[in-house]
């Protein structure tokens, strides 16, 4: 029992710990999960839906309200393909990879400090063992 809620209680916290960085930049996990992905993807910073989902493992309905959003606010643009009208491409605009730039930065350095209470080898030992418990709880 011990184990389940100390579990738990760091999800909470870094959850809590994580969103601050996205809602200083006006974001939330979804948002910021969306646009690292096209910007992970590299120049031109653009994927399919499809691609999106893949990586972001949503369903298309979660996908097409998160799109929406971001494009409403400018984040995003979607495009229609030359060659076929049925495919579209989405594509982060200037405004989005300067706020995705920004919002990643700060991401990582608050990862850093949400873990600096463990050393390097700790880190790596604890990765391993949630990794390992995960795999086994993910064949289920």
């Amino acid at each position: 029992m011990g184990l389940i809620g100390r579990t738990k209680r760091l999800t909470t916290h870094l959850g809590h710990g994580m969103d601050r960085v996205f809602k200083a930049h006006g974001l939330n996990a979804a948002s910021f999960d969306v646009l690292a992905t096209l910007r992970r993807a590299g120049a031109p910073y653009a994927l399919t839906p499809s691609q999106l989902i893949d990586w972001t493992m949503v369903t298309s309905g979660t996908m097409t309200n998160r799109l929406d959003r971001l494009e409403k606010e400018g984040l995003i643009v979607r495009m229609r393909s030359e060659h076929d009208a049925r495919s579209v491409t989405v594509q982060l605009t200037p405004q989005g990879f300067n706020l995705i730039e920004r919002c990643v930065t700060e991401h990582v350095a608050n990862q850093h400090r949400l873990t600096e209470a463990l050393s390097a080898e700790e880190q790596a030992q604890l990765s391993q063992l949630l990794g390992k418990w995960l795999s086994a709880l993910e064949k289920e």
